[in-house]
């Protein structure tokens, strides 16, 4: 598994990585790893505010369905398009 150094984790198991004014935010190997195959992923729309600590997301897996946290406080500016 893979923990970049320029990552901050959270307990939840998502990290944030600070580039100027943006925040990008994701989930570690080792979530990834656990949940096993990825089906199907909720994703928050464009200028939905996210409060640090509270649920954003979803993602659903072969094994389960699992709430994603957001890291921050901030507000959406664009979702991953790469899914």
């Amino acid at each position: 598994m893979d923990f970049p150094e320029d990552l901050k984790y959270s307990e939840e198991h998502e990290w944030a990585q600070l580039e100027g004014d943006i925040v990008t935010v994701g989930i570690t190997d080792f979530a990834q790893d656990s949940l096993g195959d990825i089906v199907f992923v909720e994703l928050p729309e464009v200028g939905m505010a996210l409060e640090a600590g509270r649920t954003f997301g979803v993602v659903e897996s072969v094994k389960a369905v699992s709430d994603v946290y957001s890291p921050v406080t901030g507000e959406v500016v664009e979702p991953n398009s790469m899914i």
